[in-house]
């Protein structure tokens, strides 16, 4: 794999990472494509397959793991399984893009680690555990149970942070969108050293 650079922006559900990439993606001067990941799980109602994700079924997933074929996987649940395939990244790569993820903790890391050089790594702090809450709420998307889970998950995630390479703490969007924006510009233009 050789080509652009990799963005990497990972949070805890609910601080905010999806609209800051949104936002990012619209802006043509950082020439971003996004990254669109593949799983084993039922696409929900109004996904679409190649635009959501890439939906396979979880024997195509698990060929695809024994093939080597994924920059980064994981078995988020039993049997529910996200990755990013290798040709993904190539895909955007030979359109002389940079590629952007919106990707849980663990895949960002993963992808920081197997390519140091190439990767900026963000992570997108809430300003609380309690604020996430109420974002979650919301959203109105999940049950109570669900989003309890997703918050005892967020306390491990934000004990993750200091291992990504810059923190936007998200308290007033606009804020965290502008310095989403400088940072990437600033990694886009900055030469291999």
């Amino acid at each position: 794999m050789t080509g652009g650079k990799l963005i990497v922006f990972s949070a805890p559900s609910g601080s905010g990472k999806t609209t800051i990439v949104q936002h990012l993606l619209k802006q043509e001067i950082l020439n971003l494509d996004f990254s669109i990941s593949a799983t084993s799980r039922e696409p929900r109602k109004g996904e679409i397959h190649g635009k959501d994700y890439y939906y396979i079924s979880l024997k195509q997933f698990k060929q695809h793991i024994k093939n080597s074929d994924f920059l980064e996987w994981e078995e988020v649940y039993r049997d529910n399984f996200y990755g990013t395939l290798k040709t993904e990244v190539d895909r955007i790569w030979a359109k002389g893009k940079n590629v952007i993820f919106d990707i849980d903790v663990v895949g960002g890391l993963r992808i920081k680690k197997k390519y140091p050089v190439e990767t900026l790594s963000v992570f997108v702090k809430p300003p609380s555990v309690d604020e996430l809450k109420i974002r979650l709420k919301k959203r109105k998307t999940e049950s109570e149970e669900k989003i309890n889970m997703r918050i005892a998950k967020a306390s491990v995630e934000l004990a993750t942070a200091p291992q990504f390479d810059f923190i936007i703490e998200n308290i007033d969007l606009e804020v965290a969108l502008k310095e989403a924006e400088v940072l990437v510009e600033n990694y886009i233009n900055k030469s291999d050293e």
